[in-house]
This record gives C-alpha cells, sequence and structure tokens, in this order.
C-alpha cells in the first residue's frame, strides 16, 4: 500500500513520465478503457492506494512520444500502442499496481538503437536520468525493490548502473510482434508467482 502524501508527491514530481500498473477493464476490444486515468485517482477510485505498491518497479527505457497527461505513461490508446499487453498479462498477478516508469526520462525516440546509441556518446546524460531514478526509488520508501525491465536495453542499463545494489529481472518488451496471449504466456513462465521468489539475477530476454 501506498500513503496518499506518497501518491500525490510522485504524481507532483514525476507524473509526466511515470504511472502505475493499474488501468481500467478492457471492453469489447483488447485496448478499450487502457487510457481511462479515472482509475489512477484515488477520489475516484478509494480502492486505489490498496492497490499501489513500490515492491516491484518496472522499467521502459523511454518515451516514444511526449506524455500528456499525468501518469499517462504506459496508458496509450493510440492504434500502434501495445500497452494493453502489460495489462492482460499484470492482471490478477502480485505485479498488478507496481510503480513504473522510464530509465531515461523526457527523452522522446522510437527507435531504441538510436537511443542507445545517444547514451553511449553522452555518459554525464545517462548518469543524471539513473540518479532521478534513484530519487524516485527514495521517494516510494520501499526497502529494496525488485527492478523488472522491458526488454534487452531497459535491462542492460538497469543491470550496469544499479544491478550492485537491487534484484533486477529482464522480461520481453510488449511492443514486441506477439499476441497478448502469448505474452502473457511469457511473463508468467519468468515471473514467480510471488514476489518473495524472485531471484537476483537478470534473465536475458
Amino acid at each position: 500500500m501506498i500513503s496518499i502524501e506518497t501518491f500525490y508527491t510522485i504524481r507532483e514530481r514525476f507524473g509526466h513520465f511515470a504511472s502505475w500498473a493499474v488501468w481500467a477493464e478492457a471492453g469489447q476490444k483488447p485496448k478499450d478503457n487502457i487510457d481511462d486515468l479515472t482509475v489512477l485517482d484515488p477520489e475516484k477510485n478509494p480502492t486505489l492506494l490498496n492497490l499501489l505498491h513500490g515492491h516491484t518497479i518496472l522499467l521502459g527505457l523511454n518515451i516514444s512520444r511526449k506524455i500528456q497527461r499525468s501518469l499517462g505513461n504506459f496508458h496509450d490508446p493510440r492504434p500502434m500502442a501495445t500497452d494493453f499487453k502489460i495489462r492482460y498479462a499484470l492482471q490478477g498477478t502480485p505485479y498488478w499496481g507496481s510503480y513504473m516508469t522510464d530509465i531515461i526520462k523526457d527523452f522522446e525516440q522510437k527507435a531504441s538503437g538510436k537511443m542507445m546509441k545517444f547514451i553511449r556518446d553522452n555518459p554525464d546524460f545517462e548518469r543524471k536520468n539513473i540518479q532521478l531514478l534513484r530519487e524516485e526509488i527514495e521517494v516510494l520508501g520501499v526497502s529494496n525493490p525488485i527492478l523488472i525491465a522491458f526488454g534487452k536495453d531497459a535491462g542492460l542499463l538497469a543491470k550496469r548502473n544499479l544491478g550492485k545494489e537491487f534484484q533486477i529481472l529482464c522480461i520481453p518488451h510488449y511492443a514486441s510482434y506477439i499476441s497478448k496471449e502469448n505474452y502473457h504466456l511469457q511473463l508468467q513462465a519468468i515471473l514467480p508467482e510471488t514476489i518473495s521468489n524472485i531471484n537476483t539475477s537478470c534473465i536475458n530476454q
């Protein structure tokens, strides 16, 4: 559970690139209601704070476009977006309610290869973003959270910078060309049924 004070602090300071692994129920179509942020409003969703936790932190690499609404990251309704796969894969698991953020903040780039090249050419930029991620973790106030990185690049950055301090697990990226059902099965094979069973290793996916 996250306190109301922590929730509002996170929303105010980090809401333009962070969010939580909570979504509205899907409708007839897989992407229906993926952008319904009323579920992330404690005034409209009184059970929200009981769902939220920082025991696991889901890490993307960077945004592909500017986030227009607070806590709107990972809740993208655009036709090309695949955030709905995360909802499908995590619903009913202990990872529902996890904190979500990107390792690289406020940097719009759709091509991960170009993003990684920029990071290689600008090591100070990488350090600055890792420091901001540390600040997020500190605000969450959770001891020894488990970091779960989407895709190889996010996993590489997480392990390189934080691997000596945190447990890190890597999972396939939700943008992979795969159905939501198969993505769920992949995560089911990687993520333990209970958070306490995660080992201190990074599975290369």
